[in-house]
């Protein structure tokens, strides 16, 4: 959730006039940061995963399930060096804790990155998960269960929260979130309230409902309030015929997610591995689709990213060009001079009056505020997919993939702060474009003690702005260091990295850490192959609606690059299917740490071969999950790339590079559990496991309680939670439910490691 910075945060009116003073420096740190390290090279390949667990009170006697909001100091103890009996748990065990948003939530990190060059570390990463949920679970009374659900199912309904609390908060001004759920930390009830001010009404979010043969096209769970002004929204127009209506940012950042951090050799290679995985980003997000329900009602999409896109989503109507509700301010909580707004009233206002538009279609107006910053129209929210590559034809030379009309989206920018990065030689257009995009928008939340900054070793102005744009990737420059540091000191801080942000959190250990480690194998094997997967940004936008909806993962295509065109020599992936680890561990044991010449595979192809193909032919087409992912006759696919990388790379370098001799059994079990992780993902993108979405929203559909009327009962709710649990710690009572969900060959495996474990 960003910086958690010790001091008083100013509310919207109050902040707002340092606006200008937070993008000013933070770009002075920004070209400061390029100035220390744009040179900085062969760093090596570290990552890491982000996992966020929601504490849940389950009643067995009660039979309910509710979200635990007084449990939060188990995040104070496992952060405090003087509880040594419980901080160490944690610092034994390489697991850091931090804050989320919800009060109800816990964060958990590896505290020392993974190598991606170890074969072994891709087999820790289930270890460590499991680490991080026993070690929380230990601090928690036995009815608290920490569970990875995307979205609570019942949050927003009556009472869902142990202890009870009321939705009357005036942050949110929610009618159905108590402030009660947001952590305690100042900045973050402070952020609420700011969105909220800044927006100049509350968030409206509107999912479709799912249809049934009961079900009631009306989200009739809104009640009558006359607590805040804001109460009256719903029946202005914030809520929609047909949808489920939320208004509080908690519905959208209350959720969790998985995400997976890596670490590049420098920037080059960081931007080019940025702009490879954008296209697989909405793929990704329908192959871990799990939030079928919010607020009690099953709805007709599997996803959370525009629950979360609308929960943080501070623009004013002028800036979404959209029409006012009666009596609201169409600037919102802009400081707009009055007779500004006088002008823009007597036009009716200002949307499309006499031709004189608040804001044109390209995001240009005359209309300024107070402090001199332009109102433009901002196409999306804050939480979107990107809206550029780092890339063009100039940067990489040998690599020239890149054409100027891949960037195709309308991307607003502040052209002040483009003009000061252009005129720095460390910025090229895409990076100066890119950064200035992100600084349209305002911080969010300032400290009162962090407004002055020392821009040659700070760089907390930057890190406000970057990182309350929550993009589908984010590019992740390194911090600010003394000057006079040490190069072998330079060189262990972090340094380039990407973010991997769309990925839904999963309920067992063993999804969260195969889809972790497909990403990171998927990443390396970009890197190592160099496919060309540019497609116009508008298609990956388009994508990133079609991942949202009902089974896309199975039931929908998505624009991808045409095969043809990937740049990569197809034949030297043939044999590397998932059969490979078969037969390379029952042929290859005898020779598994002797014979390097059958560890790199049955060939030895470079794998950057140009492939000849008519220009006529199209650059992007329409493939399914299925395709992109397990390939096709004449192409690989991600998970043939991913089997050669880890036959050229992971297994030569575990068994014989550096005099390091790895134990047969050793290699068969990692080898055999990253094998699984992909079976996992590739039954996923195939239909032959059901996505997690799937498997909940029929196990809804078929309760006995079900009325067909597209709703999530209290007793529903609680045996939602309790099959969560049941898949969590793979209950051996239900090991017929278990094989449904992780399909039968999967689960065998899962069974297995299971049964040795006890």
């Amino acid at each position: 959730m960003g910086l958690l910075s010790l001091g008083t945060p100013l509310d919207w009116h109050s902040s707002r006039k340092y606006n200008e003073h937070v993008r000013a420096n933070g770009i002075t740190q920004l070209i400061n940061i390029f100035r220390q390290h744009s040179k900085r090279t062969n760093d090596h390949f570290y990552w890491g995963d982000e996992v966020e667990y929601m504490l849940v009170d389950i009643d067995r006697t009660q039979k309910t399930a509710r979200l635990s909001i007084d449990k939060d100091s188990i995040l104070i103890d496992l952060n405090d060096p003087l509880k040594p009996e419980i901080y160490d748990k944690a610092i034994r065990n390489n697991i850091s804790f931090h804050p989320e948003y919800g009060r109800y939530m816990i964060e958990a990190t590896p505290l020392k990155p993974y190598d991606g060059s170890l074969l072994s570390d891709f087999l820790y990463v289930e270890e460590n998960m499991k680490k991080r949920r026993e070690v929380a679970q230990s601090e928690l009374p036995s009815n608290i269960v920490p569970l990875t659900f995307t979205a609570f199912p019942r949050m927003g309904c009556g009472v869902f929260t142990s202890p009870k609390a009321k939705p009357i908060g005036p942050a949110s001004q929610s009618l159905f979130l108590p402030d009660e759920i947001i952590n305690r930390h100042a900045r973050f009830p402070t952020l609420t309230a700011n969105i909220r001010k800044r927006r100049g009404r509350k968030v409206a979010i509107n999912l479709p409902i799912y249809p049934d043969v009961n079900t009631k096209l009306i989200d009739d769970s809104i009640p009558r309030r006359d607590l805040f002004p804001s109460d009256q929204e719903p029946w202005l127009g914030a809520s929609k015929p047909g949808h489920v209506y939320m208004d509080s940012m908690g519905f959208g950042m209350g959720s969790s997610c998985l995400q997976v951090t890596m670490q590049a050799a420098d920037i080059e290679q960081a931007r080019y591995l940025y702009d490879g995985l954008a296209p697989l980003t909405p793929v990704m997000l329908a192959l871990s689709a799990a939030s079928p329900i919010f607020k009690g009602f099953l709805v007709d999409q599997d996803v959370r990213w525009n629950v979360i896109s609308g929960a943080v989503d501070d623009r004013t109507f002028a800036e979404e060009n959209s029409e006012p509700y009666p009596g609201y301010d169409l600037f919102g909580g802009l400081d707009v001079p009055e007779l500004l707004k006088q002008h823009v009233q007597s036009l009716g206002g200002g949307r499309g009056v006499n031709g004189d538009r608040v804001v044109n279609e390209f995001g240009d107006t005359l209309m300024h505020c107070v402090d001199g910053k332009p109102i433009q129209k901002l196409p999306k929210s804050r939480y979107e997919s990107i809206d550029s590559y780092l890339s063009d034809e100039k940067y990489h030379k040998h690599m020239p993939y890149f054409r100027k009309e891949y960037n195709d989206l309308f991307s607003p920018i502040n052209k002040k702060i483009y003009d000061e990065l252009t005129q720095d030689k460390h910025f090229d257009q895409p990076m100066a474009q890119h950064f200035a995009h992100l600084f349209v928008r305002d911080p969010l939340v300032i400290f009162s003690e962090r407004i002055s900054q020392d821009n040659e070793l700070e760089n907390d102005h930057f890190e406000n702005i970057q990182l309350t744009n929550w993009q589908t990737l984010r590019f992740k420059p390194p911090a600010l260091y003394p000057k006079d540091i040490s190069p072998e000191s330079l060189a262990s801080k972090p340094g380039w990295r990407v973010e991997f942000r769309p990925m839904e959190i999963l309920l067992n250990d063993f999804e969260n850490a195969a889809y972790s480690v497909f990403i990171i194998l998927a990443s390396q094997a970009i890197l190592e192959f160099n496919p060309d997967f540019y497609i116009p940004i508008l298609k990956i936008d388009e994508n990133m609606k079609i991942s949202h909806k009902v089974d896309a993962a199975t039931k929908d295509s998505f624009w991808f690059k045409n095969p043809r065109r990937w740049n990569v020599d197809n034949e030297i992936f043939k044999g590397f299917d998932l059969s490979w680890f078969d037969r390379f561990l029952n042929d290859g044991n005898d020779l598994l740490c002797n014979n390097a010449v059958y560890l790199n595979g049955y060939d030895d192809g470079n794998g950057n071969v140009p492939q000849d193909f008519d220009d006529e032919e199209p650059n992007e087409v329409r493939l399914t999950a299925d395709k992109i992912i397990n390939g096709g006759d004449n192409f690989p696919g991600l998970i043939r790339m991913i089997v050669k990388y880890v036959s050229r790379k992971l297994v030569p370098e575990a068994c014989v590079s550096d005099n390091r001799h790895c134990k047969i059994g050793d290699a068969v079990q990692q080898l055999t559990s990253i094998q699984q992780y992909l079976k996992l993902v590739s039954g996923r993108a195939s239909g032959k496991i059901p996505t997690t979405a799937h498997f909940l929203r029929d196990y809804v559909l078929k309760h006995p309680d079900y009325k067909r009327d597209s709703k999530v009962s209290e007793s529903i709710n609680f045996d939602l939670a309790e099959l969560a649990a049941s898949i969590t710690y793979l209950n051996a009572e239900q090991d017929d439910l278990l094989s449904q969900f992780f399909g039968k060959e999967v689960f065998h495996f899962i069974k297995s490691q299971r049964d040795l474990a006890t």
